[in-house]
């Protein structure tokens, strides 16, 4: 009975901090605007062009995840301080990795994704081209 006691004690303490993460209050402008109009609609227009890393399939514009939130925040804070979109994207990209981004840049790592289709496309049109103009000369003969 003491062991099963203990193991439960030890069981809610590992999961009380991760608990606890969800009911911090959000970051500041995870749900205000900026004063500045025109800074407000750089911020608005740079994120619904990032990911949520938690939804993966929302921008963070869209997401109500506390981790969107955080994003926001961080995103208006450092274009309400002088720094242009691109550079908070780059920061962003720098700090997450590039799926945070819906506009990927090609790279040496990713230009392999952004072949890939394309010579795929190419072989199935060969393959296709070949297919096609072998039927069409056993029609005629």
């Amino acid at each position: 009975m003491m062991r099963w006691r203990l193991a439960l004690l030890a069981a809610m303490a590992f999961t009380l901090p991760a608990a606890a993460q969800d009911r911090m209050p959000p970051a500041p402008y995870a749900y205000t605007q900026l004063d500045d109009p025109t800074k407000e609609q750089q911020a608005r227009e740079l994120m619904h062009t990032l990911r949520c890393l938690k939804c993966q399939s929302q921008s963070i514009a869209d997401s109500d995840a506390p981790m969107a939130g955080d994003m926001r925040h961080q995103v208006r804070t450092r274009i309400a301080a002088g720094e242009s979109p691109k550079e908070v994207r780059a920061w962003l990209v720098s700090r997450y990795g590039d799926y945070v981004s819906y506009e990927p840049q090609v790279s040496s790592t990713t230009w392999p994704l952004f072949v890939l289709p394309l010579v795929l496309l190419l072989l199935a049109g060969t393959i296709l081209f070949r297919r096609l103009g072998a039927r069409t000369r056993e029609d005629s003969a």
